[in-house]
């Protein structure tokens, strides 16, 4: 077969696309050449492309000569072509790369022109700049003892609430099933270990693990409990203090999605509004709950929301922003870093990883996260310089002058990026078993376990488990040491290269045994695609280099027995090894180092600083095969050096404990500004949610009227049209059978006094007082009125003509939405919300131009969720803006991260910009914009930079916001990060306990950018089919971001859409289609 030249000449063409374009020497040339050799060992295994290899192994067992040949032929074709897409993608890739870096030079330049005049003679930006890039080559890891003086007191004697979100896998606490599959790892040990550990801390009162419910019948049926308690939350010893009925650790189950189906990560995107509303209803009845029990009454908001992942990060996001609380992240691995290394590897291009792995959904809810996040949680410092790096939302010397100027009181001009801070992830040593090794424990000094709760743990020994016999009787001589990789059968975890790194060194095989523990598996065929390719590799590794007898592969093993394995390795004097192409932190690492192992890892990521902290192995390039297999070598057959690294692992391994872990966390989260609903401390909304002030409403006062009046003709005693005393009619009435309506004038008897009406003696007197025609409603008059009704119905309509004035079609289907409404019978237990982009001005124009009274609905939403209203009660003779009551509240909750000047000035560069290059941007800014809300004319939407590529340039600058196409592609809003029509209604929700899941949305087929933010959620939503013919939809999405089938849900009992046409019958049939869903 070498000898045929067209084979020959199609290798040369091969070898011939390669990144460097250098020329290739002929394949006669180089010597001993064997195409057969060169396909399985270079071009097959190097792309590892499972269906090539399967085509060669059928090429070369052909008989047929001709057949052989056209095989082969056909063959080389193919991986000529796969060779070239894959140089493609590389060059795509550094193209990307390229604009990130020039992006990142444009942002740095504008913000030192905006910025340096306010810099001193001392705060040169270039000497910063210097000054920390220094101090970053020389990073020193978080200390085991930190510094608590900083920030440490902030919360001292204070019993905190902490709320942690960990969506996707199978999270439980005990008899966890790591590496079932990809979501269930190493991130579901941590945030279960990690709740249990706060909640030992004498600081924290209450710590909510929230996760998604799961009743499939292919998982255990634990996973379906709504509670799981994971501690009491009882301290250490000593200390003294009791924990209540609701503190503690426990595991929150919130159902998100279809509860019988266990889905991949991939797929939770639809339903992470569904679990938004689900965690909100629980966080509200938790904080109230734990009011009464600690804080005399007043709620116990979250001290900080934290998201692990970045679907758990875009959850953490949205609750931040409804609660007006902190918000802290930990990215665990990252969308951007795996996209990278997925289009380097070259077997899949940009689309087919985005289908996929939905990584540009991914990405966006990692930049939603940094939007949010006052502090990012890292494992080591390269993740925070190479990984967060690449995202828009994130620079490292952004972030550090912007860090300078806000401690020296300095202006950011509303600039703004979240402060990284490396803490290593602790560890549980109660379950750590001592290698029971003869004089490895003699030379060891100083070893101290700690277990969650704070106290020194003594590590228990106990008999081998069955696992150790499983894995022994692979082997030929079980007495060599054991080589350990932990690891899921996934590509990027590395496993191939560790074994043919194994199979290639006869040192190495002489001298040492392979255990290889990659999760549970029953059957291959029913493995995922990606993790059975590797398996079945790594199987033809151990037949090629013939490893029977050496390497051992069980098939099942218990996250109990885990221990054991590391203790059979340190046994036998074994090594660990983690050869991951790239490993975000590596806790089996840490978990090896605390059993006595020493450890191979790959330099990239991690690792590096746990090797600068524990100094206990080497460290190696996972690529060469050649250096894994020399380090593994050195350390087993360096009896001196492993007992060096084994002795330094072990009194190095208490900087990793928990309890310092949970010390730290703390005093990097005392320094984040400290935020919570500003209402907190007005007793009428914290305290009964019946109890309402005397102005709050009317018709209570009303029915009480009529019930005492009847009651005293019954009686004979005095009614409301004569004196009344109150108090003897309350003594009265103590027997028991009024017990209702005492309670309610004692409520309304306080609330008159709180209002200085103590001397009244005549209930009527007051009730005329307080009902005069011009009485103006405030903000807080509307808690009664919207507290009683059952259902909020939001009209969302968007339809608008090509110049952004509403459709007169709009006011017929308000009509009709009224009328269906109300023609179930609802009466006065339902309410309406008008959500619009119309500012209050040109709502009210709109409504009284068509009929519409103001007070059919309960408020309004306006100018794309900016601004909130309530309508004024009796008021008719004022004009404009005056019919409505802003709610102040809402304006002060929406204005975290709003910078308007500075906005606005980065704005007109960015429009004069793109003018200056070429393009005609036709944005012009209106002066009707609102103190939270910049408005923009949109005179020719074919030339626009899409929501993307805004929020893109506005990220990478500073700027925290929503920016929104709306009104028909005429009108540009840039509003708060917290602020649009959807945080609006969850804003009621918090404000005024209206829940969420009693709204029903009614919306068009398309409608303005946010218009997507909308239809998923707890709340039933009505589309009304052919209500919004254009809309600006098309403005959202560029080519480079995610689908809008990534965002909505296409199964969701919660959605309907009507018949053609906006009719009465027509919306009633779809309300009737939700109730009985």
């Amino acid at each position: 077969m070498a000898a045929n030249e067209w084979i020959n000449g199609y290798l040369e063409a091969i070898l011939g696309v390669n990144e460097e374009d250098t020329p290739v020497p002929p394949l006669h040339e180089k010597g001993d050449f064997s195409p057969a050799r060169y396909f399985v060992d270079e071009v097959v295994a190097g792309t590892d492309e499972t269906a090539l290899h399967k085509t060669w192994m059928r090429a070369t067992a052909t008989r047929n000569v001709q057949q052989r040949s056209g095989r082969m032929e056909n063959l080389c074709w193919r991986i000529w072509h796969l060779y070239r897409a894959k140089k493609k993608l590389k060059w795509d890739a550094t193209q990307r790369l390229a604009k990130h870096r020039l992006d990142n030079e444009q942002c740095q330049r504008e913000i030192a022109g905006d910025m340096s005049e306010d810099f001193s003679e001392a705060e040169n930006i270039g000497e910063i700049f210097v000054a920390n890039d220094s101090d970053s080559g020389a990073f020193k890891r978080v200390e085991s003892r930190p510094d608590m003086s900083a920030g440490g007191d902030a919360h001292k004697d204070r019993r905190l609430y902490i709320v942690m979100i960990s969506l996707h896998g199978l999270v439980r606490g005990e008899n966890m099933e790591l590496g079932r599959d990809s979501d269930t790892g190493g991130q579901v040990k941590y945030v279960v270990e990690f709740a249990r550990a706060l909640a030992h801390h004498p600081e924290v009162y209450r710590v909510d693990l929230l996760t998604r419910q799961i009743c499939a019948p292919d998982v255990d049926f634990t996973y379906g409990d709504p509670t799981e308690m994971l501690t009491d939350g009882s301290f250490s010893e000593g200390d003294g203090d009791e924990v209540g009925q609701s503190g503690g650790a426990y595991i929150i189950r919130i159902p998100c999605g279809p509860r019988e189906k266990y889905l991949r990560k991939e797929l939770l995107w639809p339903y992470i509004h569904e679990f938004v509303d689900g965690a909100l209803n629980h966080i509200l009845n938790i904080s109230k709950a734990l009011g009464d029990e600690i804080n005399d009454g007043q709620s116990v908001w979250p001290y900080v929301i934290h998201g692990h992942y970045a679907d758990a990060g875009n959850i953490a996001s949205v609750l931040s922003g409804a609660l007006n609380v902190p918000m802290v992240l930990t990215g665990h691995s990252l969308g951007r870093n795996k996209l990278e290394q997925l289009l380097k590897q070259g077997r899949q291009s940009e689309e087919d990883i985005n289908a996929t792995y939905k990584i540009m959904r991914r990405i966006e809810g990692e930049e939603l996260s940094l939007d949010s996040a006052e502090l990012v949680i890292t494992s080591t410092r390269q993740e925070i310089d190479q990984q967060w790096g690449l995202y828009a939302g994130f620079n490292v010397n952004r972030e550090r002058i912007l860090r300078l100027r806000a401690k020296q009181g300095v202006d950011c001009y509303g600039r703004y990026m979240p402060t990284m801070a490396v803490i290593a992830p602790g560890m549980d040593f109660s379950n750590v078993i001592v290698p029971d090794v003869g004089d490895m424990i003699e030379d060891v000094e100083g070893v101290a376990y700690v277990g969650q709760d704070g106290t020194t743990v003594t590590p228990a020994t106990k008999p081998d488990p069955p696992i150790l016999d499983e894995i022994l009787h692979f082997f030929k001589n079980p007495a060599k040491p054991m080589i350990l990789a932990l690891a899921r059968a996934d590509p990027k975890k590395n496993i191939p290269t560790l074994v043919k790194a194994f199979g290639e060194s006869k040192p190495l095989r002489k001298l040492a045994n392979l255990t290889l523990i990659m999760g549970n598996r029953d059957d291959i065929d029913e493995m995922p695609s990606a993790n059975a390719n590797v398996l079945m590799t790594i199987l033809k590794l151990i037949d090629k280099y013939n490893l029977y007898g050496e390497v051992a592969y069980p098939k099942h093993h218990k996250q109990s027995e885990v221990p054991d394995i590391y203790r059979l390795a340190a046994k036998t004097k074994g090594v660990f090894i983690n050869p991951a192409l790239v490993e975000p932190f590596g806790l089996t690492l840490i978990e090896a180092a605390a059993h006595g192992l020493p450890m191979v890892a790959t330099q990239n990521g991690g690792p590096v600083d746990i090797h600068q902290a524990l100094n206990n192995g080497l460290l190696v390039d996972p690529h060469d095969s050649n250096a894994i297999a020399a380090a593994l070598y050195k350390l087993v057959s360096d009896r001196n050096l492993w007992s060096e690294c084994r002795r330094n692992g072990l009194k190095n391994i208490h900087r990793y404990s928990w309890p310092e872990h949970c010390k730290i966390y703390l005093s990097k989260v005392a320094l984040c500004r400290k935020r919570h609903p500003h209402w907190q401390s007005d007793d009428l909304l914290d305290g009964d949610e019946e109890s309402q002030s005397f102005n709050d409403s009317l018709q209570d006062i009303h029915d009480i009227s009529l019930r005492l009046s009847i009651d005293g003709e019954k009686s004979g005693r005095a009614s409301l049209n004569g004196p009344v005393d109150i108090e003897k009619r309350l003594q009265e009435d103590s027997d028991g059978r009024e017990t209702e309506l005492t309670e309610r004038i004692k409520r309304l008897l306080e609330k008159m006094k709180g209002h200085g009406h103590e001397g009244h003696e005549n209930v009527e007197q007051h009730i005329t007082q307080h009902t005069r025609p011009e009485r103006t409603m405030s903000s807080s008059s509307k808690a009664t009125v919207l507290r009683r009704r059952k259902s909020l119905y939001v009209i969302c309509i968007d339809t608008y003509n090509k110049d952004g004035q509403p459709k007169s079609d709009l006011a017929s289907i308000i009509r009709e939405i009224l009328k269906s409404v109300k023609g179930e019978g609802s009466g006065r237990t339902c309410g309406f919300i008008l959500s619009t982009a119309l500012s209050a001005e040109e709502t009210v124009s709109f409504l009284s131009q068509n009929g519409i009274k103001l007070l059919e609905f309960d408020a309004f939403v306006c100018s794309s969720g900016s601004e909130l209203f309530y309508p004024v009660s009796g008021n008719d003779s004022g004009k404009g803006a005056d019919l409505l009551s802003p709610d102040m509240d809402y304006e002060t909750h929406i204005h975290y991260r709003w910078g308007e000047d500075g906005l606005r000035k980065t704005m007109n560069k960015f429009i004069h910009s793109l003018s200056d290059s070429g393009r005609r941007i036709a944005l012009n800014e209106e002066s009707s914009g609102t103190s939270h809300c910049l408005k923009y004319a949109v005179k020719d939407a074919s030339n626009v930079p899409t929501v993307e590529e805004f929020k893109q340039r506005l990220r990478g600058r500073g700027y925290r916001c929503h920016v929104i196409y709306c009104r028909n592609k005429s009108k540009l809003h840039i509003v708060p990060l917290h602020a649009s029509r959807a945080q609006a209604l969850r804003y009621l929700f918090v404000r005024w306990r209206v829940d969420v899941a009693s709204m029903t949305l009614f919306v068009g087929e398309t409608g303005d950018t946010d218009h997507e933010e909308l239809i998923p959620g707890l709340h039933r939503t009505v589309i009304l089919k052919d209500a919004v013919k254009e809309g600006s939809e098309g403005l959202l999405h560029s080519s480079q971001t995610y689908n809008k089938d990534d965002v909505l849900p296409d199964d969701s009992p919660n959605i309907v859409t009507t018949d053609v046409g906006c009719r009465a019958e027509n919306i009633m049939a779809a309300l009737k289609k939700l109730v009985t869903a």
